[in-house]
């Protein structure tokens, strides 16, 4: 955020569990990053990178907001997509609010039309954040249409425009969010952003990295697997040995690259990420492995992504 949120002024604290809906790439990791101000979810522009419920904590003086960034919602009969979708519904079971986020830059069609149905009954806890407004591209106008005519209930005010990205209208979107929240005290200490293991978070940053720099198809196919953790050195370092998975050995020796560069070039991107966030020198093992077909294989897509 920008700006701090001005002083509640000694009004009750506000705390609330926020589900983050959206269809791929509307921008809902890139927001929750920027309101947390730390790295907690995958940003890329390669659509579906989240494939898990990811939490992010946002303490002001209102109170405390817990964020959970959801997978894009797709239309896909495809086994590993169903399953995303199924993440994403399931966050919407309890949850105190919801921050619905549309990309401006984008058409309207049946997708989002789904995606919209889904708040049908939990209108009375939607904000609308309507993201990208800072592009020429953007089109604000037929969202507002759109909203009024899919979820009617949603008063005007709680229909924001923001720019993720650049961190503009972030703090309206926060505060409209506070002002349907459930009055409580914080759940989580005030120093903390989330609340991912070291194991996941690893992952997450692998896989990041990697992502980012594979091309066509490869980025869907990549998961990442640690191995063994290992606290050396009295603790002062932090040693990791983890696999880049992929489906094929055609993609194996993409992701290794001439010369092993590709690997490498992930492995230091990571190291560089992780050193920013644990306080222990990193020594990252990484490779490459295949496990063939894994998207199509229910044993492994329940222990990436538990029901």
């Amino acid at each position: 955020m920008s700006d701090e949120i001005k002083s509640n002024e000694n009004q009750p604290l506000r705390t609330a569990v926020v589900a983050i809906i959206g269809r791929p790439s509307a921008g809902k990791s890139t927001f929750l990053n920027t309101a947390c101000q730390e790295p907690v979810s995958i940003v890329s522009p390669i659509p579906q990178t989240t494939r898990n419920a990811i939490k992010g904590i946002v303490n002001t003086s209102f109170g405390q907001l817990i964020f959970i960034d959801t997978p894009g919602y797709h239309d896909s009969e495809k086994k590993l997509n169903l399953r995303l979708r199924n993440v994403t519904e399931s966050q919407l079971e309890g949850i105190d609010c919801v921050l619905y986020i549309i990309d401006s830059t984008r058409a309207l069609g049946e997708e989002e039309v789904h995606t919209a149905a889904l708040l049908k009954g939990l209108q009375k806890k939607t904000v609308v954040a309507i993201n990208k407004c800072d592009l020429p591209a953007s089109k604000p106008l037929p969202i507002r249409h759109f909203i009024s005519e899919q979820l009617p209930e949603v008063p005007g005010s709680r229909i924001l425009e923001m720019s993720a990205e650049k961190d503009t209208g972030i703090n309206e979107v926060l505060k409209a969010l506070y002002d349907i929240s459930p009055e409580g005290e914080p759940v989580y200490d005030e120093e903390l952003y989330t609340d991912q293991d070291l194991t996941f978070r690893v992952c997450e940053i692998i896989r990041g990295e990697a992502i980012n720099r594979l091309q066509d198809e490869i980025p869907h196919a990549v998961y990442v697997e640690v191995a063994d953790v290992e606290h050396r050195n009295e603790g002062k370092k932090l040693w990791i040995r983890a696999f880049l998975c992929v489906e094929r050995e055609s993609q194996k020796g993409i992701v290794i690259g001439k010369g092993a560069s590709k690997i490498k070039e992930i492995r230091t991107a990571a190291v560089r990420k992780l050193s920013e966030i644990y306080i222990q020198k990193i020594d990252l093992d990484l490779q490459v492995k295949v496990d063939k077909n894994w998207r199509q294989r229910d044993y492994t897509i329940n222990r990436l992504i538990p029901q």
